[in-house]
């Protein structure tokens, strides 16, 4: 099993809800690339877990082979189709400069949500990464800020990828901002959250729903429509590839 929890979480749940039950009692040679395609057509998830499941089931093949319960050949579940798997329903939406200064302005009082905004714009920072950031993380002579860890169901996990821990610059601007903040907050000690939840007294950041009813909430009032977990981090892409620059922001 993954070490990251929040995943591990997900492969339990295909495991519990799905695999289990229909093949829970099956050899592993009877999950063939056929009868596995078929009966995933019946499952009823989106596309999107349809292609988890299956990766779950080819885990589970790798495993056999590596340990010798099955001879070494080719992973069948290769040859499991899953129809539409890799379209997206939805192009992701980008935020233009004027919707995102509205939003801004929308939270003109509020100070902790214009900071995690900024934060996720400017780094293109997932929010389970914004809401694992303690005062620590920041340097202020360097003026940088280290991410390593991310917070999921009020969880404190690894981020998802090794490719979202590292350190980054942080222009004077922002640096500005986030001064500002901790200036106002209850919670400002090394090992505070820098977004902690006042009703848990600090010990806990603030919950990830409560976050993005706010956003959501703030962003209709804005007139821009509806944002989803994705729309700042593709705002951050889609702003640093017109400016011709690369992705990778790390110091």
């Amino acid at each position: 099993m993954p070490k990251r929890r929040s995943t591990r979480r997900g492969y339990n749940i295909w495991l519990d809800n799905h695999i289990l039950p229909k093949w829970g009692t099956s050899p592993l040679s009877f999950l063939q690339a056929r009868p596995v395609e078929l009966w995933l057509r019946s499952v009823p998830v989106s596309q999107k877990n349809k292609l988890h499941i299956r990766g779950m089931l080819s885990i589970l093949w790798d495993y056999a082979m590596w340990r010798g319960d099955v001879p070494t050949q080719r992973n069948p579940m290769e040859l499991v189709r899953i129809k539409g798997a890799n379209k997206r329903l939805r192009k992701p939406r980008s935020l233009i400069a004027e919707e995102f200064h509205a939003l801004m302005e929308a939270l003109a009082g509020d100070v902790c949500s214009r900071t995690m905004l900024l934060l996720a714009v400017s780094f293109g920072f997932r929010i389970s990464e914004v809401l694992g950031l303690k005062w620590k993380d920041i340097d202020w002579l360097a003026k940088t800020i280290r991410i390593e860890r991310g917070v999921v169901k009020q969880i404190v996990d690894d981020v998802k990828s090794s490719y979202s821990a590292g350190t980054m610059l942080i222009a004077d601007a922002l640096l500005e901002s986030i001064k500002q903040w901790k200036q106002m907050s209850q919670f400002s000690g090394a090992e505070d959250w820098i977004f902690a939840f006042p009703v848990k007294l600090g010990r806990q950041p603030l919950s990830y729903t409560h976050v993005w009813g706010t956003l959501d909430r703030t962003a209709k009032k804005a007139r821009i429509g509806h944002v989803s977990s994705h729309t700042f981090r593709h705002t951050y892409r889609t702003w640093l590839d017109s400016s011709g620059r690369s992705t990778e922001a790390n110091a």
